[in-house]
């Protein structure tokens, strides 16, 4: 894109933009555990748990992981069932798999030393070009563009900017605008600067511009549109699936756990068996009875109505009724190794990453109430 395309740019006076931006975060932003240090590492390990995620969700999540993996070496050697756990309830979970990926490719190609030019950083796996502007600019100091969610939000309304940012191709305008903007000196604060404003003050809806360090810049304020910004036309649709589960016990009161697939969705993580639901003519307990059959060879008691979990992803949505049940006979020991079953006691489960929707099937069946969770 060429600058014709963002006509405002040139009407901002970016030294006193860059001023009023910085110094209204160096007194105002949060104080975050990412933020201690310039660790590439770390600040790398915290842009991808920030993706698609709240900041308020990640604090927690980030100084367990660190406590975990306190170096790129250690995660890099770390086994992928401790890492999974470590992320268990973050969701998006091929997010910390290419995280894996790379920083392996890190310790191997890079003698353990984040990469710091655009080029190589970009070959890593997982790594785009939020991600590498991110930890260009915060860990080295170099003056690249950084452009989320919050980053585009913000700079649509100060530059007026109406490209739909649902576009992929809408990007490089707005990091073509920050190449124009940045501040050379602090190019970490720069970016973090956006990044929180659009946080805290230039937030989607109505923005609380009042509060605004840079309104006096802001061609949306002085229009009135600030409101209508960004544009962002989204027609995917989602879809549903039925599913029935059961949280089956032996008679040891061990729980049956089965690993799902090493590709696909929630991948190599544990679950409580499930089926899709693809045909009305059977009562659920009944299909789920005959499935579990026909898969393992022995057909579980099913007994009572747990709950009914609704779990959304970002392309589908899951409504999964839960029952609980017995299983004896047992599975015969192969068929539990290939289809990669295991009898657990409730001590063990703690050290089996689960996806939040199998969380919440347990913590229903623990409170022994039947609710829509």
């Amino acid at each position: 894109m060429k600058n014709h395309d963002i006509q405002h740019l040139s009407k901002i006076d970016s030294i006193s933009f860059r001023n009023d931006l910085i110094s209204w975060f160096e007194k105002e932003q949060r104080d975050l555990p990412w933020r201690k240090d310039q660790d590439p590492y770390k600040v790398w390990v915290s842009e991808i748990m920030l993706q698609q995620t709240r900041v308020e969700t990640v604090i927690p999540y980030f100084n367990r992981f660190i406590d975990w993996f306190p170096t790129l070496e250690e995660f890099a050697e770390a086994d992928e069932e401790r890492i999974l756990k470590a992320w268990e309830g973050l969701g998006y979970y091929s997010r910390v798999r290419n995280l894996h990926s790379a920083v392996k490719e890190v310790q191997e190609t890079y003698n353990g030393v984040v990469p710091d030019t655009p080029a190589e950083i970009s070959k890593l796996k997982g790594v785009g070009p939020y991600t590498a502007g991110a930890i260009l600019s915060i860990a080295y100091g170099k003056a690249e563009p950084a452009v989320d969610g919050n980053v585009m939000r913000v700079l649509s309304r100060i530059l007026l900017i109406k490209e739909d940012i649902a576009k992929p191709k809408t990007r490089k305008i707005f990091e073509d605008a920050i190449r124009e903007l940045i501040d050379p000196a602090k190019p970490s604060f720069f970016n973090q600067a956006l990044m929180e404003l659009g946080a805290l003050i230039c937030t989607p809806g109505v923005p609380a511009c009042l509060l605004c360090p840079v309104r006096e810049h802001c061609f949306a304020f002085q229009e009135g549109v600030q409101a209508e910004l960004p544009v962002k036309n989204q027609t995917r649709k989602s879809r549903d699936v039925q599913l029935v589960a059961a949280i089956i016990t032996n008679e040891k009161d061990e729980f049956l756990i089965h690993k799902r697939a090493a590709k696909g969705l929630l991948a190599n993580l544990w679950e409580f068996p499930n089926f899709e639901i693809h045909t009305q003519l059977l009562p659920k307990r009944s299909f789920f009875q005959e499935q579990f059959e026909a898969d393992f060879g022995v057909k579980p008691s099913v007994g009572e109505f747990i709950a009914k979990i609704d779990h959304v992803f970002s392309h589908l949505v899951w409504n999964v009724d839960t029952f609980s049940g017995k299983l004896a006979p047992l599975i015969d020991k192969d068929v539990m190794e290939s289809s990669k079953l295991r009898w657990v006691s409730e001590k063990e489960m703690e050290d089996y990453a689960f996806p939040v929707s199998h969380q919440k099937m347990f913590a229903a069946y623990k409170s022994g109430t039947k609710r829509l969770l």
